[in-house]
């Protein structure tokens, strides 16, 4: 049995699962409403405040699905009920972040700025303060979708291991190489 898949999915108050004939999961929250469709051969059961997955074998498919679809079934369930939220932060000098409705505009040492449109279902959020590294703060209650976002993002400038300079995610430890000076020695 897959150790996440057997795991029961607590419903919490103020939350409703929908399970429709064509095994498409509706959750409901106080944060919005999500939909998945699940496998066919995976059956999603709800009992007393709880969701429960199973599969019908031990196939290598339904074994794989099984673990999958309880993930992004709980992901959802966490998503409307509490949401999810990311920070980046911009490491650079003259390294700049705004953002307009959901526009977010980047001054990421190119030549050019870089507007990005966020979809709807993200909120942004761009705090400067002295002598502090730009933030980006993104909150969404589909959690891939705001992975997707935040990796969307990062592209542009990834952090680099000589100087740290880049868009990385608050608390992230980036490993730093020592440059050719060290290398002379």
């Amino acid at each position: 049995m897959s150790r996440i898949g057997k795991l029961p999915i607590v419903i919490p108050a103020g939350v409703t699962v929908t399970v429709s004939d064509e095994n498409v999961v509706t959750v409901k929250g106080p944060k919005g409403t999500l939909t998945q469709k699940v496998h066919a051969d995976i059956k999603v059961n709800q009992e007393d405040g709880h969701l429960v997955i199973t599969r019908p074998s031990d196939g290598i498919e339904h074994r794989s699905q099984h673990g999958l679809f309880r993930a992004l079934l709980n992901n959802m369930v966490v998503g409307v009920s509490e949401g999810y939220k990311k920070e980046l932060e911009l490491v650079g000098v003259g390294y700049r972040a705004t953002s307009t409705g959901q526009v977010l505009e980047l001054a990421l040492g190119y030549s050019h700025a870089i507007y990005l449109q966020l979809p709807p279902e993200v909120k942004v959020e761009a705090k400067t303060e002295r002598n502090k590294n730009p933030l980006i703060i993104l909150e969404s209650i589909d959690k891939q979708l705001l992975g997707q976002v935040c990796a969307k993002i990062r592209t542009f400038r990834k952090p680099e291991p000589y100087k740290g300079k880049g868009i990385k995610f608050v608390g992230e430890v980036i490993r730093r190489k020592s440059g050719k000076t060290a290398a002379a020695k």
